[in-house]
């Protein structure tokens, strides 16, 4: 089967449906619940990306949906690109669309645009609905004309399409055709229990497209870890309807990926299903629908997660210092994405190099610093050290071996480290910790000694309060967040709990950005101490003091 091609930069317009269903399919995976607010801005964030169609939820069935159809037609959702969407089912066996309560709740909605949802596999007619095939072809016919025939357009949602048309094709497509023949504008054939693979996919879709001549759109779950591939295929096969979720949000496994199926859609099929300019906002939309959603970003999502353009191997490196496109199968600049190089115990000369100039330092002209970062590297993780997820302590050790620190020597920190020390004390029940650093500041000796709630609080506390008389822009510096990883020790089969080396990893920031440091030791009061001190020296950095290489 042929892919769907257009000339390039040609809209698609109405001739390709990209159609999102978060706010009802994606809301439905573990741990998400939106609130009426987090539905609105989830809707004004897709509108700008400019998907066709967003599907707000099943209005009269759920309290929330109802209110966010009632709130968006008073006026608070005004959408630039998409329809609305009102989802909800066909009349009940028995009666008429114009009597029943959920039909009428559709039309109450005010969504120009309403999907019905239908069995197709006569399995659910039968067993599920407990009726008979004629019966449920009349309700979805029934259901069809009369909202058309109020001024909406209608989608089908024919569910659990895939399975029933394996079973029973006929029973399958008679539905399709009850809905079309009512004025239903596109039968969407979904794969509801995702089961199904590419190649099945696109031979179903072929076949049914063969012999309705109907509009068809495709809705694929994640069960087997192929809604991406699935729904591509469906388009490739003649479908120009299809059913996303952004991030992939869905029950179980969870749906199709909105960002991965476009990005392919428009990388891959020269398919331009978004306006113009909208294709560079993708990354940006995944993050922020993941910030409502309260999921922290994949990273390793493709197109837009941090690390879809990430490079370890050194081989990699060495190919994309020639080309960036030997070994990235697209710019990520088009989807608001960047290209990084990892520097880690795989890499060569070409990672370090790329690095460093991501970082804004040019090693190229000096093969020293280069061998010496690479040694240094490949020693310490030898150790435990990690320094692909702490880009501050990185450049710290490569500014050491570029003398490049603002110090004589380039090698030590702006201050001396004496000592520090810590005590955890219970009074009577009540957990006290305390602090003591002692320094050599601009010549002058320092100490300082501080409380906090845990050893790390109290020496991040007792080490500003040491420097911030000297540096009062530390006031602005916050740590933000705190990793600890248990290693296992050198020789050692597998970790051992207390007798384990550890890794600390901090996350700093100073309101305007923020950065992550390394320590590692046997200790997990060493380690923090470590990671604090680099963070300390990095802050420097950010602020054109003077600062050094890392202490660990």
């Amino acid at each position: 089967m042929s892919p769907r091609t257009v000339p390039a930069g040609t809209p698609l317009g109405d001739d390709f449906h990209v159609y999102d269903t978060t706010l009802r399919d994606g809301a439905q995976r573990e741990g998400v619940s939106y609130s009426v607010a987090d539905k609105l801005a989830v809707a004004r964030h897709l509108d700008a990306l400019g998907v066709g169609y967003i599907e707000g939820g099943w209005p009269g069935a759920m309290p929330k949906d109802t209110e966010f159809f009632a709130r968006a037609a008073a006026g608070e959702l005004e959408l630039r690109h998409a329809a609305l969407v009102a989802f909800g089912a066909t009349r009940k066996a028995g009666t008429t669309a114009a009597d029943d309560p959920q039909v009428r709740a559709l039309l109450d909605s005010q969504a120009p645009v309403v999907t019905l949802v239908a069995k197709s596999d006569r399995r659910h007619i039968e067993r599920a609905l407990r009726t008979d095939v004629a019966e449920n072809c009349a309700m979805v016919a029934d259901t069809v004309a009369f909202l058309t025939n109020e001024g909406r357009r209608v989608f089908l949602d024919a569910e659990h399409f895939f399975d029933g048309f394996r079973f029973d094709p006929d029973t399958a497509l008679r539905v399709l055709d009850a809905a079309v023949t009512a004025g239903a504008d596109v039968a969407v054939l979904c794969d509801t229990n995702g089961g199904m693979l590419p190649l099945g996919i696109a031979e179903t879709v072929a076949q049914v497209k063969d012999r309705t001549g109907f509009r068809l759109g495709i809705h694929c779950q994640d069960d087997t870890g192929c809604a991406v591939a699935n729904s591509v295929a469906a388009v490739q096969a003649g479908a120009t309807h299809v059913q996303l979720t952004a991030n992939g949000y869905g029950e179980r496994a969870g749906n199709a990926d909105l960002f991965a199926v476009v990005g392919n859609l428009v990388t891959k099929l020269n398919m331009p299903v978004l306006p113009d300019g909208a294709f560079s906002e993708m990354t940006r939309t995944s993050h922020a629908l993941a910030e409502i959603a309260n999921i922290a970003p994949d990273t390793h999502q493709a197109y837009v997660g941090v690390a879809a353009f990430a490079h370890k191997a050194g081989l990699h490196a060495s190919a994309i210092k020639v080309d960036p496109e030997l070994y990235n199968h697209m710019d990520p600049v088009d989807v608001g994405n960047g290209q990084r190089v990892l520097v880690t115990e795989m890499a060569g000369r070409a990672s370090v190099e790329l690095k460093g100039a991501e970082l804004g330092l040019d090693l190229a002209g000096r093969p020293d610093a280069v061998s010496s970062v690479v040694a240094t590297v490949k020693e310490r993780e030898s150790q435990g050290w990690s320094f692909e997820a702490a880009d501050a302590s990185l450049e710290l050790l490569m500014r050491a071996a570029l003398n490049d620190t603002g110090l004589d020597d380039g090698t030590v920190l702006p201050f001396a480290i004496e000592s520090y020390r810590v005590l955890i004390e219970n009074r009577g029940g009540e957990v006290v910790t305390e602090a003591t650093v002692k320094l050599v500041v601009d010549g002058e000796r320092t100490i300082a000694t501080c409380e906090g709630n845990g050893p790390v609080n109290a020496l991040d506390a007792a080490l500003r309060a040491a420097l911030s008389p000297s540096r009062p822009w530390l006031a602005d510096v916050e740590l933000s967040d705190f990793k600890v990883r248990l290693l296992a020790p050198q020789g050692a089969g597998e970790t051992r709990g207390t007798d384990a080396v550890t890794r600390v990893l901090v996350e700093s920031t100073d309101g305007a950005g923020s950065w992550t440091t390394v320590g590692v030791h046997g200790n997990v009061v060493e380690a923090s101490w470590l990671a604090l001190v680099d963070a300390v020296a990095y802050a420097g950095l950010r602020e054109g003091a003077p600062v050094a290489a890392t202490a660990g």
